[in-house]
């Protein structure tokens, strides 16, 4: 009997096993690329990433060919200044920040034991959004019209029109849209870690990987917002002549440098963080013990983010600001290394305190805490404003740079490959290949990159495509060259070692580094669902501290070991303690992301080219395919109410309010959006304070009547709205329609009467800095009062088609939230126009 009852329970087990299968079966063929698992466009995310790496590799390359000798001619100024702009780009927008993403995106739902990230689309219109605009800017060179004023792109060089080309617009408006593929991603990113944990991963029992995603997602939805704001601006200047940065019409250069380093410093810990978590999740598999302090460390990567938004200044320090400003970003600049330090002082004592087991992984992990305390202690160095103004624009700063990024970023990412190669393809990477790789990176990166520290301190600016002989830089620049080259040999071993035929290779032992935490579940070769059941977590590394737990996992004793359905799910956790809240059934394959993606992005090329109607065309078709994927894709009404998920628990299938996934979404997207509102109220005031007469006298400000009218006619379609979410509780449905609707002519007349008004005075945009700002909160007043508007149109559409009731109510719920935002950004733009300055 017993043995009939072991062949039974495996019989029904098989038969779970396959109906997970074909629920998370990736399409074959040509519908291939409309699949939308995480783990599909992870990976393909990660490999767009590394092409644009080696392809700014390559033009690094010819830029140090070019600075080899003296007086050399192999490059012409203008293809050195694309080249070594174009690199900067690729580097700092097209892999540093989204091979992160990327990267997390592929193993994250490994990480947490879940079956996706809850926006699968979201994601996949991220990744095709970031290849589209990669290829567009990355193409530039090919046609003579890359950008060639460095990665920074600094007014008023840039602002000129005759000084600059075509490749000013394509890196403002190619970049903005690759920006929106970041925040795209940090969105998913936050939402997953905060609400697709498994049961019991408390949030002090979270993956420290978990950790440096959730703060690095944090300061990308507070970092890149003011760069988007400063392209608006700057393209606001180059196609329309609204004088931001024109000083002769109140306008001002350094408002740009403002906007960028606020994006531009953070970033470098946007970057530094990621590899570090890499470090936190590969230190103790080779240490085999858990972390040493690890409330430490997520308290200092805490602190880290939050102190790398008060450093920005000292990009700025030769700017002639005031001696206390300085003395503030100076010493704010010495504390950021207070807990960088503690992190590495951490993994030291780890490996001390463990039993070390030397590899490939762990050999780039040493390489990189030591070529990063070289860069960390220039930092030191450079955020002294004495020293500072003697290095700055000279090649010491370049090697500082890059010892940071490098030692910081690169050679943690080489690591995850070596070590997380095993998890997404089954097969280890060559030891003897990875070493050989090391030491010809680490060998190569210092010749090329330490004596630039002395090329920097004998004079030599950066930027300059030549140099005459005899100014002592010949020797150490052609040693440069010849370290460049050793390193680029380093990349193309460890690109042959991935790209190598494995064929023949068996699949590695299931979890070939004996590590603890959840990823290494998967088996050898990985399975489409991921994790066979979700399991209960008690522990921080559950697979060295929890008892039969890879047993009780694959024979699905935790949760969803079954697809009864057919249907792609997932759990969803509460954020704090990670109780089950709702059993999410994620969207399947659609191509109207790919299509999505393309629209959007004609509305950035379109609009560098100045064809605006085809911008127009390729915005209405990128509204429509958005529509569609949510109409298809989001909140589907399901079958039942609710779903066994094992172990004598029941959760909802349909969730909405504060608990959901898309609550959370659409809360994080606004906290972006007010990042980026909040950078043109900066704006604002900022020209308030450098400006003697701000309004200038010949420049009629709107008054207060017509934004009053306009802001009491918002708040009208506010609380329409508001009201409708509670008529719509109460199944009121001629109510919630004639409400929305009427919200919708509110909202539309609250416009009419602030441009009305505001155009009644002559207010001009060209004429003064004071004109092209208030213009602007109008304009970013009235494009959010737009989508407001289709929201609420969504709504009644959604109401008409009896997919929005009193009981499926999530799209009324999130339009609600949207509202109130919507709310705040217009008493504030009312504000700061109607009563700003104060008149005595």
């Amino acid at each position: 009997m017993s043995g009939e009852h072991d062949a039974a329970d495996r019989a029904h087990r098989e038969a779970q096993a396959e109906r997970l299968l074909a629920a998370w079966r990736t399409p074959t063929g040509w519908r291939y690329w409309s699949a939308v698992n995480n783990s599909e466009v992870g990976a393909w995310y990660t490999v767009a990433a590394f092409v644009f790496f080696l392809f700014a590799g390559v033009l690094a390359l010819l830029v140090r060919v070019q600075l080899a000798v003296p007086s050399n001619d192999f490059l012409s100024a203008d293809v050195y200044n694309q080249a070594f702009t174009l690199h900067g780009t690729v580097m700092m927008f097209l892999f540093a920040v989204p091979i992160f993403e990327a990267f997390s995106i592929l193993i994250l739902p490994q990480i947490l034991a879940s079956r996706d990230l809850p926006f699968p689309r979201l994601s996949a219109y991220g990744f095709w959004s970031f290849v589209i605009g990669g290829v567009f800017v990355c193409g530039s060179i090919f046609f003579g019209a890359a950008p060639d004023a460095g990665w920074f792109m600094y007014p008023p060089l840039t602002t000129d029109l005759e000084q600059s080309g075509i490749g000013t617009d394509i890196w403002l408006l190619g970049l903005s849209f690759i920006e929106v593929a970041s925040i795209a991603a940090a969105i998913e990113l936050i939402v997953g870690v905060l609400k697709c944990r498994p049961p019991g991963m408390r949030i002090n029992f979270m993956p420290l990987y978990a950790w440096y995603v959730l703060v690095v997602g944090g300061m990308i939805l507070f970092a890149f917002p003011p760069l988007i704001a400063g392209d608006l601006l700057f393209e606001m200047e180059r196609a329309f002549d609204w004088p931001f940065f024109d000083p002769e019409r109140g306008g001002d250069p350094l408002l740009w440098q403002h906007l960028f380093w606020i994006f531009g410093h953070p970033e470098v810990y946007i970057i530094f963080l990621p590899a570090i978590a890499l470090v936190a999740m590969i230190v103790p598999t080779f240490a085999q013990r858990p972390i040493f302090g690890y409330s430490w460390v997520v308290l200092a990567a805490v602190g880290t983010g939050f102190l790398s938004f008060g450093l920005w200044v000292h990009h700025m320090y030769a700017t002639g600001l005031p001696a206390i400003s300085i003395g503030f970003f100076s010493a704010a600049s010495e504390a950021v290394v207070i807990p960088t330090g503690v992190q590495i002082f951490v993994f030291i004592a780890t490996l001390l305190t463990g039993r070390v087991i030397f590899s490939t992984p762990l050999l780039f992990i040493a390489g990189a805490l030591a070529i990063f305390l070289i860069g960390g202690l220039t930092g030191v160095m450079v955020a002294l404003a004495p020293f500072d103004w003697q290095a700055h624009d000279t090649y010491f700063v370049v090697a500082h740079l890059h010892y940071v990024l490098i030692g910081g970023m690169l050679f943690p990412i080489v690591a995850g490959f070596y070590y997380y190669f095993p998890l997404v393809t089954g097969k280890k990477l060559s030891d003897r290949l990875g070493r050989t790789a090391f030491w010809l990176m680490f060998s190569g990166f210092n010749i090329a990159f330490l004596p630039m520290h002395l090329t920097g301190l004998r004079g030599m600016p950066r930027r300059v495509f030549t140099y005459p002989e005899g100014l002592g830089w010949d020797t150490l620049n052609m040693v440069s060259t010849v370290g460049a080259f050793i390193f680029a040999a380093g990349i193309l071993v460890v690109l042959l070692d991935v790209m190598r035929p494995k064929r023949r290779q068996p699949y590695a032992e299931r979890n070939p580094w004996n590590a603890g935490t959840l990823e290494w579940l998967c088996e050898m070769p990985g399975k489409p669902w991921g994790v066979r059941s979700i399991p209960l977590v008690t522990s921080r590394y559950p697979l060295w501290e929890q008892a039969n737990f890879v047993r009780d996992v694959d024979e699905g004793r935790f949760f969803l070991p079954d697809a009864e359905e057919g249907e792609r799910e997932t759990l969803v956790t509460s954020v704090l303690d990670a109780e089950g809240v709702q059993c999410l059934r994620v969207p399947g394959p659609t191509f109207l992301t790919m299509a999505a993606a393309v629209f959007t992005g004609g509305v950035f090329i379109f609009a560098t080219y100045h064809w605006y109607a085809a911008t127009a065309v390729s915005g209405v078709l990128a509204l429509a395919s958005i529509i569609a994927w949510l109409w298809t894709g989001t909140a589907v009404i399901p079958e039942k109410d609710e779903k066994h998920i094992g172990h004598g628990r029941t959760l909802p299938l349909y969730m909405s309010g504060p608990r959901s996934v898309g609550w959370w979404a659409m809360c994080i997207t606004m906290i972006g959006d007010m990042t980026a509102f909040f950078s043109l109220v900066f704006t604002y005031f900022f020209f308030w304070t450098v400006n003697p007469s701000f309004p200038p006298e010949a420049a009629p400000g709107p008054g207060v009547l017509w934004p009053a009218v306009a802001l009491a006619m918002l708040i009208g379609a506010w609380a329409l709205t508001t009201m409708a979410r509670r008529w719509n509780a109460r199944d009121r449905v001629l109510s919630l329609r004639a409400g929305l609707a009427l919200a919708i002519v509110l909202a539309a007349a609250s416009m009419g009467a602030l441009v009305f008004g505001v155009r009644g005075t002559g207010l001009d945009p060209t004429a003064s800095s004071y004109g092209a700002t208030v213009w602007v909160l109008i304009l970013w007043l009235a494009a959010h009062v737009a989508v407001g508007s289709v929201m609420q149109a969504y709504c009644i559409a959604r109401s008409m088609a009896g997919k929005l009731t009193g009981k499926w109510d999530i799209e009324i719920r999130n339009v609600s939230l949207y509202w109130h935002f919507l709310a705040f950004t217009a008493a504030a733009t009312t504000a700061v126009i109607a009563l700003f300055p104060l008149v005595d």
